[in-house]
């Protein structure tokens, strides 16, 4: 009957393959199985039912049973399925743990499960769920403050057990009785907290893996902030607490290790004297041993990281009245670290510098043209021509005017309406070319049609 298997929906429930690794929720490791004669010590066995749910029986049938059996069980009233998790002497111990005082509580085994029982059990199984969702909205329309977690059926069918959480004190006789009538079965309610329902529901935690409760943990004991203020966690109730809304069951793990690492560290309140300046305790490295002292006792100056045996011996020397050089174990000034960044020399904006001087470069023309296009717009505001004498040449005389018009040509532009952008950007004359004469001739008469050379 080995090659049957019992699922309850999740990997570490009641399963034939699951109750034989010990990684699964509640298993007992049997580090007695392999001493002969131990499953003939006693004829108790262990048998697990749905997730948290164990039940001790006697084997009265002296049948041969195993780790991962899947047995029938005596329940009241029918019989229910469960898989044998242990067996032998270890068995004894884990009834003093559950507090089976009366011989009574310890019912029978009745058979290995036959193909007709765990047909049956199927079948009560696949109920459950809309079961759960059902006598939620029932409790709902009594207005009974309360919530309904799971829903667990006998393997006969007969009995169903309804997990619940609530605040306060519940009157749910009435929600019995409409159940009784709904489902037509015998009705159990029994009261769980948080962390029962989360080992129940199971999920992930923050550090990544399946929840502690859910897999390995076999009882719940009490968390307080205490742990944290000894681990140095920052007490933040969002970091802290569960999925269960509760601490953390994982604080208490390593609260003794901390312990012992703390009573190695020197007092907090104790000043660190030296020659220089007086250091205060900002902080500690529990596992490490390390301690972070600051010459400020609110901020973080001049931070000097040593170990919590030269803090001791720094004490010591202080209560004898001497003051090392420093902090350090040498009594040496501490060195500057220099930075390990390729980068931490160099300049980031000299890119920028280099596109800046692209962009000038390749803007000179473009405004030189619009400076030009707006002055061609402009009109000419006289229709004289500028006409100018260089520095040190003679006056001309009246008698020679000839001689006035050759001299004022050099300095005269071809036209006279010609903006004075253009005569700006027009280039020097070249020598030996001819220029046009305006002037008078011995008539009187404006004559622009000479043109004479200059050899000048």
């Amino acid at each position: 009957m080995r090659d049957y298997k019992i699922c309850s929906g999740c990997g570490r429930g009641l399963s034939h393959e699951g109750v034989g690794r010990q990684d699964k929720q509640l298993n007992t490791y049997d580090w007695l199985a392999d001493v002969p004669g131990n499953a003939e010590s006693t004829d108790l066995v262990e048998v697990q039912f749905k997730n948290t749910r164990k039940g001790y029986y006697h084997n009265v049938n002296n049948l041969d049973l195993r780790k991962g059996d899947i047995v029938a069980v005596e329940a009241n009233p029918g019989h229910d399925i469960g898989v044998v998790t242990l067996t032998g002497r270890l068995v004894s111990l884990q009834i003093k743990k559950a507090n089976l005082k009366s011989a009574d509580d310890i019912k029978r085994v009745y058979r290995i499960a036959k193909p007709v029982d765990i047909e049956k059990y199927n079948e009560a199984k696949s109920r459950e769920h809309d079961t759960m969702i059902e006598s939620r909205q029932i409790a709902k329309r009594l207005g009974l403050q309360m919530k309904i977690g799971d829903v667990e059926y006998q393997g006969d069918g007969n009995k169903a057990i309804f997990y619940y959480i609530a605040d306060e004190r519940v009157d749910f006789r009435q929600l019995i009785k409409v159940l009784a009538e709904t489902f037509h079965v015998r009705i159990e309610m029994k009261q769980i907290g948080a962390r029962q329902e989360a080992g129940r529901i199971g999920g992930t935690g923050p550090c990544g893996r399946e929840l502690c409760c859910a897999t390995w943990m076999k009882n719940f004991s009490s968390v307080s902030t205490n742990a944290a203020r000894i681990q140095d966690i920052s007490l933040n109730p969002q970091k802290l607490a569960g999925m269960c809304a509760k601490l953390k069951c994982c604080l208490n793990y390593e609260v003794d290790d901390y312990i012992e690492a703390s009573r190695k560290l020197p007092p907090k309140d104790v000043l660190l004297e030296t020659k220089d300046a007086e250091y205060h305790l900002f902080k500690t490295d529990i596992l490490a041993g390390l301690c972070t002292y600051s010459t400020d006792k609110n901020l973080a100056a001049n931070l000097e990281v040593i170990t919590a045996e030269r803090a001791r011996d720094i004490i010591a020397m202080n209560k004898h009245g001497e003051k090392p050089l420093s902090l350090l174990m040498d009594d040496k000034a501490k060195e500057e670290k220099k930075p390990n960044d390729l980068l931490a020399d160099a300049d980031v904006s000299r890119f920028d510098k280099s596109k800046k001087k692209k962009k000038n470069k390749k803007g000179k023309p473009a405004k030189a043209k619009a400076t030009q296009d707006n002055n061609d717009n402009k009109p000419a505001a006289d229709n004289k021509p500028a006409t100018a004498t260089k520095p040190g040449a003679k006056k001309a005389e009246p008698g020679n005017k000839l001689a006035a018009n050759k001299q004022n040509a050099g300095n005269t532009p071809a036209s006279a309406n010609m903006p004075k952008a253009a005569e700006k950007t027009m280039p020097d004359s070249k020598p030996n070319q001819p220029k046009p004469v305006t002037g008078k001739d011995d008539n009187g008469n404006n004559s622009n049609n000479g043109v004479a050379t200059s050899n000048e």
